[in-house]
């Protein structure tokens, strides 16, 4: 088969081509193969990322007899499984039988679309939920626990399934990867699997008829090896770790928590483009309800929570937006709703607003915090800000202060008649008073999750924008995009679970072995 990298076209069915030291030395004086070597070996497939997909793709892949190679760019193993909550969700679970929960993957599937307001990709939410519970039992089979009283209809606040289908473990992520770590490492050491830490993979080598035929791998030095396979496989997370490409991918959104993992730059999203394969789900993005940050300066690391969300303490103040304006229902128990209404404002951010008054009869808003650290952050803090008028208040913080003024009259009226016609809050104890000392917290919105992706089809190949697969090259986890699975929400287990499923299924089901 006849390969093609940065233009140039060899065999490597010519087993001379291997080996021979003539040979490999004419190759290297080739002036784009400069710091390049052809490996000896070739592979069944090579799997690019060592994550949440990744790992179970090799690991199935290799109980089949697959020879495989992993390329992980990291120096260890479980992508983002050291950060993950990994609640999962699956039905006709062994577990559900046992506790006498009647489930199926229709009613699964209902309860995604529904959750989701049909916005996520219904051939690939059908492949999750239909596969998702063979994948839970093995988990359990192989070790895994979950908490006593789970599975349960949610856990997160978002919107509940209609039946009781998420559990995840005490250790969250690292839960699933001790499960997955002695698995993968028995096939290492059998020889089944080839591990390349600190490695990138930096370029598709492509065959002339255009199907995926192995990668250009760069070590730590950067030293440039040529790997040829059957299959590759994608698995190497989103771009969280990438601002740039992240606000290009959605809509000019930039990356506003420091939250990515760190090889979690896109890598797998331009190597599926080199491809020949598109992206979507980027407009379908979705601001969590919002953290303070340490500083204005994109991504910035996190400096706390405040206990904003209705679930856990019912507000006694007002949020607004830029323009001063309240924008939800304060005491909304949604936290989809709220989560929406959040995403339609300017940069995702919004402001408390409360006084005195309210400080000093409300629950506080920072359970997490001592009074004298709040007391600091309203000092010195950006994020944090105090002042004797609601004017300069709004002009300190950054909130048009005649929206403000404005909202606080309406919301005051509001709170007098005990009815909120604007938004339908209900928890209104109290007005915002026309004495100060005042208070605003900025709350910037952000996302845990990448939801432009890699286009796939029902059997997780890459496609191009002319309907074509790809041959031999799949995706499964981040890289083909969140939304893929959650739509334009966040939906109850549907990113780890579908990560893992999609894994399996190119080891197990999808990739042929001599």
């Amino acid at each position: 088969m006849a390969l093609i990298t940065n233009g140039f076209q060899f065999d490597p069915s010519k087993r001379e081509f291997l080996g021979a030291a003539a040979a490999g030395m004419a190759f290297a004086t080739l002036p784009w193969a400069a710091r390049r070597t052809l490996a000896a070996d070739d592979y069944d497939l090579i799997v690019v990322g060592a994550g949440t997909a990744g790992l179970p793709t090799a690991i199935f892949a290799a109980e089949r007899g697959a020879k495989v190679l992993m390329i992980e760019k990291s120096h260890r193993i479980g992508g983002t499984l050291d950060r993950s909550g990994a609640r999962m969700t699956a039905a006709g679970t062994k577990l559900q039988a046992a506790k006498g929960i009647k489930d199926t993957a229709d009613m699964h599937y209902a309860d995604v679309m529904r959750v989701c307001n049909n916005t996520a990709v219904p051939e690939i939410v059908r492949l999750a939920v239909d596969n998702a519970a063979w994948t839970l039992d093995w988990l359990m089979d192989k070790g895994f626990k979950v908490l006593d009283d789970h599975p349960a209809v949610t856990g997160s606040g978002h919107t509940p399934d209609r039946t009781p289908r998420y559990q995840w473990g005490k250790e969250a992520g690292i839960s699933v990867l001790k499960i997955l770590e002695p698995e993968f490492r028995k096939h290492t050491a059998s020889g089944k699997i080839k591990m390349l830490m600190n490695s990138d993979a930096v370029e598709l080598i492509m065959a002339k008829d255009g199907a995926a035929a192995g990668v250009v791998v760069a070590d730590s030095s950067d030293k440039r090896t040529d790997y040829r396979a059957r299959y590759v496989a994608l698995t190497t997370g989103g771009c969280l770790n990438n601002s740039k490409l992240h606000a290009e991918l959605h809509n000019g959104v930039p990356v506003y928590q420091r939250v990515g993992y760190p090889t979690n730059t896109g890598g797998g999203l331009m190597l599926g483009q080199q491809a020949g394969g598109y992206l979507r789900g980027g407009e379908k993005y979705l601001s969590s309800f919002g953290m303070i940050l340490t500083d204005f300066n994109f991504p910035s690391p996190s400096w706390g929570s405040a206990d904003i969300a209705a679930d856990r303490r019912l507000p006694w103040e007002i949020f607004v937006n830029a323009n001063g304006q309240r924008y939800v229902a304060e005491d909304e128990l949604d936290v989809g709703k709220r989560e929406h209404a959040l995403t339609a404002q300017l940069g995702h951010r919004q402001w408390v607003i409360y006084d005195q008054a309210i400080a000093d009869k409300a629950p506080t808003l920072f359970s997490r915090f001592k009074p004298e650290q709040i007391e600091d952050a309203f000092n010195r803090h950006h994020y944090f800000t105090k002042a004797g008028s609601l004017g300069e208040l709004a002009e300190r913080a950054g909130v048009n202060p005649v929206g403000l003024a404005a909202t606080v009259a309406e919301y005051n009226a509001a709170q007098a008649s005990g009815r909120d016609s604007q938004f339908g809050r209900k928890h209104m104890p109290m007005p915002i008073g026309a004495a100060g000392p005042y208070y605003a917290v900025r709350i910037q919105g952000f996302t845990l999750l990448t939801y432009a992706g890699l286009v796939v089809d029902k059997d997780l190949r890459i496609m191009t924008k002319a309907g074509k697969a790809v041959p031999n090259l799949f995706g499964a986890g981040e890289v083909i995009g969140a939304s893929s699975t959650v739509g334009n929400s966040v939906v109850n287990g549907m990113a780890v679970m579908p990560a893992l499923t999609f894994g399996r299924l190119i080891g197990q089901k999808l990739v042929k072995v001599a």
